[in-house]
């Protein structure tokens, strides 16, 4: 048994990564030392502990470490710890968004100009991220509209230009009517202008729009005045200070009553080129230095591109060990500043208002969500709790159900849920399965709402159509409950399309509320399919087959992936048995005999 007492009176007075596990072995937390010796102990004593860290030391069983050289070899170590186990208690960097770039396939002969939310390393040049779509799709419907670049998603030679040439919006290089070089012009202009070095743009630009007047040549002279005017006013949006440094990462971080938002600002010659935000819950008692180191260090440490400088608004205790390592992997000098005055000190009030903003924006998009399903779904209170419903099976075999929670206008996955069914066996009618996970689900909360489900919920979502809707609607009569039931229903790609009522009629939703109904569709999807899978598993690891001679595992795999179920392989014939790769006659009459 772990003496956590005997075991701190081990621990070396030198730096290191140590390793918290609960009782089921589990690695809760991770953290790094100067002295491992006397940064472990203080869990253990009684301070000023945040709340996290109280609930953290409550479940520790046992504890490990691993001595390091140095304290920056301790950093890079834990933060591997985290990225690979996702310690609960850790500040966790969890993005799940994907953000937008503008890509540009420089490796082509004729470049297109495009959105991308993949970034891979295949040579082309990447832009961005952008806070959002809409600014991203902005920028290239600039470029598009005051360059002549091809519009066409693939390029290849054709007998005759498209409608983009006849109206000057493409120079046909489908049809060879310009060279790669005076293309590529085009291309490095447009990579100049998204790197923010529009003053040489600008400069050439206007010698060229002389030359052209000069020639009495007013349309292009004019096009290029147009192409000026729109690069003018891209500049100026972008520009946010007079600081004449390159490469610069704002940070700023704010936080409500249940969540704390980090914003960065990547400021690139004076000028704004992009913006990401992050959430993180249950920090709301933890330093705001100590929220900001973890962050730096998980986005940072191993990141391909690094800033010359990282502005905040908090001096954090191992800034000097995180410099250190950035500027190593960086090979040229990377600051974590934190300033006091000027310029410098306005964007970072300027990255930590935006913070509030975002965090504001937040909780406004959630109470929008409620707002407009309270409309939509002509409702008479608002829908505080939604329970969303979806059946998976493979040819009737391994029947569950997963029940996701949306608590105003947020998914608590912590409140998901999963069934076995019970009343179907061996094959497929989801309609009847959705009546049993819906009848046994409400039974709960009406035995008593310290069941575990909790009260019951004001409006009930299932994946499906109008068989769904009404197998779910007989559940609620049978214990004599009305409570709204509507099916999200998905077109033949199998993406969420629209809301469907008892009566078969689609609900018209904005694009927003859509988007919600379809991560709520997809997070129950997921909690279904994963207990299918877990099931599926669970049964080829262990089974009655296990019992039979001459069955190992590739043969056991081969049977359930023919027969679904080890009660499908008990029905079948001899005949149908040996149809197994392995399988001959005699050993499917063992087969037989151990299952029947």
């Amino acid at each position: 048994m772990f003496d956590i007492e005997k075991e701190l009176k081990k621990l070396p007075a030198k730096p290191g990564v140590y390793i918290m596990h609960d009782k089921d072995d589990k690695i809760i937390y991770v953290g790094k030392a100067i002295s491992l010796k006397n940064r472990v102990r203080q869990y253990f004593r009684k301070n000023n502990k945040t709340k996290r860290i109280e609930n953290m030391v409550s479940l520790i069983d046992h504890f490990e470490y691993i001595v390091t050289e140095n304290e920056a070899e301790a950093l890079i170590l834990e933060c591997n710890l985290i990225k690979k186990n996702m310690p609960k208690f850790n500040v966790l960097l969890k993005d799940d968004k994907t953000y937008p770039y503008i890509k540009i396939n420089v490796k082509s002969d004729y470049p297109d100009v495009y959105l991308t939310r993949r970034k891979i390393n295949d040579g082309a040049k990447y832009f961005g991220p952008y806070a959002n779509s809409g600014s991203a799709k902005e920028m290239i419907e600039l470029i598009k509209n005051k360059y002549k670049i091809r519009q066409c998603k693939t390029f290849k030679y054709k007998d005759r230009p498209c409608l983009n040439y006849h109206i000057k919006k493409c120079l046909a290089p489908c049809m060879g009517y310009v060279s790669k070089e005076e293309y590529r012009k085009q291309i490095d202009e447009i990579i100049d202008l998204l790197e923010g070095k529009t003053d040489k743009i600008l400069n050439d630009l206007k010698k060229e729009m002389e030359e052209a007047s000069k020639n009495m040549q007013y349309e292009t002279a004019a096009y290029i005045r147009d192409k000026i005017i729109a690069i003018e006013n891209v500049s100026k949006r972008q520009k946010v200070s007079n600081i004449g440094e390159n490469d610069i990462d704002v940070i700023g971080l704010a936080r409500n009553e249940s969540e704390v938002c980090i914003e960065i600002f990547f400021i690139r010659k004076s000028k704004m080129v992009g913006r990401e935000h992050y959430f993180f819950k249950g920090l709301q008692d933890e330093e705001k230095a100590e929220i900001i180191s973890s962050f730096i260090k998980q986005y940072y440490v191993g990141k391909e591109f690094l800033p010359n400088k990282i502005m905040i608004k908090e001096e954090i205790e191992d800034k000097d060990v995180i410099e250190l390592l950035l500027t190593q992997a960086a090979e040229r000098k990377v600051e974590i500043k934190t300033p006091q005055k000027g310029e410098k000190l306005k964007l970072v009030d300027m990255a930590e208002n935006n913070a509030f903003i975002t965090l504001s924006n937040k909780e406004k998009d959630k109470y929008n969500v409620l707002t407009e399903l309270k409309e939509v779904l002509n409702l008479e209170k608002y829908p505080r709790k939604i329970e969303c419903y979806d059946i998976s099976n493979i040819s009737g075999n391994f029947i569950v159900a997963g029940m996701c929670v949306m608590e105003n206008g947020v998914i608590k996955k912590n409140l998901s849920r999963r069934f076995k069914i019970k009343s179907v066996v061996h094959n497929q009618d989801d309609p009847k399965c959705m009546n049993e996970v819906i009848y046994r689900r409400l039974k709960h909360s009406l035995n008593g709402e310290d069941s575990g489900f909790g009260a019951l919920p004001d409006v009930i979502f299932v994946d499906g159509g109008i068989t769904q809707i009404r197998a779910a609607k007989q559940a609620m009569y049978d214990l004599n409950l009305n409570i709204p039931i509507f099916g999200m229903v998905k077109n033949d790609k199998h993406q969420t399309r629209a809301l469907m009522d008892e009566n078969k009629n689609e609900l018209q939703i904005s694009e927003s509320l859509l988007n919600s109904i379809t991560m709520f569709q997809d997070a129950v999807h997921d909690t279904a399919i994963g207990y299918h899978r877990k099931l599926r598993d669970e049964s080829m690891v262990k089974s009655k087959l296990d019992e039979i001679p001459g069955i190992g595992t590739a043969k056991k795999a081969l049977l359930l992936k023919k027969f679904g179920s080890v009660q499908n392989i008990a029905k079948a014939s001899v005949e149908e048995l040996t149809e197994v790769k392995g399988i001959n006659k005699e050993l499917a009459n063992l087969i037989r005999q151990y299952l029947t």
